[in-house]
């Protein structure tokens, strides 16, 4: 893909998310796009959102760990995105739903490092030695491409269609539970609408941490000590809109609660 089409995409992209009106897949309008070009043009869309908001990076976030969702796009891998700083809530935060397109919410567990993790060759004891906690989260997904009708190009360009993302309240060291054993309930208006394990994220969270570090290692890239890492979703996306109120829980860990209004 030419530099001007790269350009022209993300641009794009990052237009749908300012004005939150959805574009047609690139799948679709440049049937030829690599996953490569893909992740061009998602560093594209973000220099974009950085320079505009005055946002930082903080952290990343690991989509496509769940088999469902890899049958899906036809993938046998994950893929990543970029966390700012206009993304992050705390716990119980009210979200505007119509800061967003079409929201997804996702129950995961967010890894914050107290040090820097660099590929390739990251172990995932050297993924638990990095690590400072773990924490509950949501990861509040959106899709600029309209109506969902993404294929992994598609995805990867508009930063793996990260939205929002929610730190619950509680912290747990990672070296002391065993994560993918972790239980995982998410509640929608006061009803159990799905629930996982974290073994759900590429068999254990810290292999998804660790594959991360490795791929990003691969193209320069590492992560940073203080970072959020999103560490992939423990069960099906669940739609939401205004009204809305989520808790998910992680035995042994803790909650994390949002609303959206």
């Amino acid at each position: 893909m030419k530099p001007e089409e790269i350009q022209q995409y993300g641009d794009a992209l990052y237009q749908a998310l300012k004005t939150r009106c959805a574009i047609d897949p690139l799948t679709q309008t440049h049937p030829g796009i690599t996953i490569e070009d893909a992740y061009r043009i998602q560093l594209r869309m973000i220099d974009q959102r950085l320079a505009e908001s005055g946002e930082r990076v903080i952290g990343k976030k690991i989509g496509v760990t769940i088999q469902v969702v890899m049958d899906m796009l036809k993938v046998d891998q994950p893929d990543f995105g970029h966390l700012t700083s206009g993304m992050v809530y705390g716990d119980g935060a009210a979200i505007p739903a119509d800061t967003l397109i079409a929201p997804k919410a996702e129950g995961e567990i967010a890894f914050v490092l107290k040090h820097d993790l660099t590929g390739p060759g990251v172990t995932n004891a050297d993924v638990l030695r990095a690590t400072e906690y773990v924490v509950p989260c949501f990861e509040i997904v959106d899709s600029r491409i309209r109506d969902w009708k993404i294929k992994i190009q598609d995805t990867v360009a508009d930063n793996a269609s990260s939205g929002a993302f929610v730190l619950g309240d509680a912290v747990a060291d990672p070296r002391k539970v065993d994560l993918s054993v972790v239980g995982m309930t998410l509640e929608k208006n006061g009803e159990v609408v799905a629930t996982g394990a974290g073994a759900a994220a590429l068999g254990h969270p810290v292999n998804a941490v660790a594959w991360l570090a490795n791929t990003l290692g691969g193209l320069g890239m590492g992560l940073k000590a203080g970072e959020v890492i999103l560490s992939g979703s423990l069960a099906a996306m669940v739609s939401v809109q205004a009204g809305d109120s989520l808790r998910m829980t992680l035995g042994g860990v803790g909650s994390a609660g949002v609303r959206f209004i």
